[in-house]
């Protein structure tokens, strides 16, 4: 018995640690030549944060274009416009109280008992990163990431680089051929 309590403890430690704490997507425009954009300008006007979130969100895009191989530039050949918002989330968790585990002769086993349910009110933050070709003003890709956990400075303060790398590491898009 003792064997596969470990093996199911090693699943499931292997999942959580897999796992990123983001829900980050992209999507862009087939046509678009991404090898022939060179240089950005970068456009904030919806960007909504304060002072302190609005640097770090900029700060890490920037060192992102730049890895990138992309230069500002007030003539540029995109135009990123980076966006913000958050939502209020409500998880709702129940449990049951009961003999459950492999305690009984024939393995797993438990009865139901009384039920607890928590609830945990939190804002949930998201980043959109819009990159727009300047000279025909169309769409040519966009980043989303989403799980910011936003009611923490400290978690913000960690979370914000994760994210914006998360969200970047998808441009260019590698077309499939």
């Amino acid at each position: 018995m003792k064997k596969y309590f470990f093996i199911l403890l090693a699943v499931v430690s292997l999942g959580v640690s897999s796992c990123s704490p983001f829900q980050v997507k992209s999507d862009y425009s087939a046509t678009a030549n991404f090898a022939d954009y060179k240089t950005y300008l970068l456009r904030t006007d919806d960007l909504k944060l304060n002072d302190i979130d609005k640097d770090r969100v900029l700060n890490e895009l920037s060192k992102q274009l730049k890895a990138k191989n992309l230069s500002p530039d007030q003539n540029p050949d995109l135009i990123v416009n980076v966006k913000a918002s958050h939502k209020k989330v409500q998880d709702v968790t129940t449990s049951y109280g009961g003999s459950f585990g492999w305690g009984n002769p024939w393995g797993w086993g438990g009865g139901f008992g009384v039920g607890n349910t928590w609830t945990n009110n939190y804002n949930s933050g998201t980043i959109i990163v819009d990159i727009i070709d300047a000279k025909t003003q169309k769409l040519v890709w966009q980043g989303v990431g989403s799980g910011l956990s936003v009611d923490s400075p400290a978690a913000k303060q960690r979370e914000i680089p994760e994210i914006m790398a998360e969200i970047m590491k998808n441009y260019p898009p590698q077309k499939e051929k």
